[in-house]
């Protein structure tokens, strides 16, 4: 929050702060991928080391986030959530 003479001026919203790195696109490797076919998607997008590294990171930041936000309205979200967050966790 930005304050001007004792006054609300502006809030900075950080949430779109990841458009700039093209990792964030690689999060559905764990949201939607598992096993072998995560492994496809990134041979074929020829991911180095660190970008997939970074991407895990997203995909975990995401899942996070979203656990307090729909804890009481939307159940499927926290399943989801938690399934994204055991797959960014699960190192094989």
């Amino acid at each position: 929050m930005l304050v001007d003479n004792g006054r609300l001026s502006a809030v900075i919203d950080w949430g779109g702060f990841n458009v700039g790195d093209p990792a964030c696109d690689l999060q559905p490797a764990w949201s939607l991928f598992r096993g072998e076919s995560r492994e496809k998607f990134r041979n074929e997008l020829e991911v180095d080391d660190a970008s997939w590294l970074r991407g895990r990171g997203w995909a975990l930041a995401q899942a996070v986030i979203a656990l307090p936000y729909y804890w009481k309205t939307n159940q499927r979200m926290i399943r989801q959530a938690i399934e994204v967050m055991n797959r960014t966790c699960d190192m094989a």
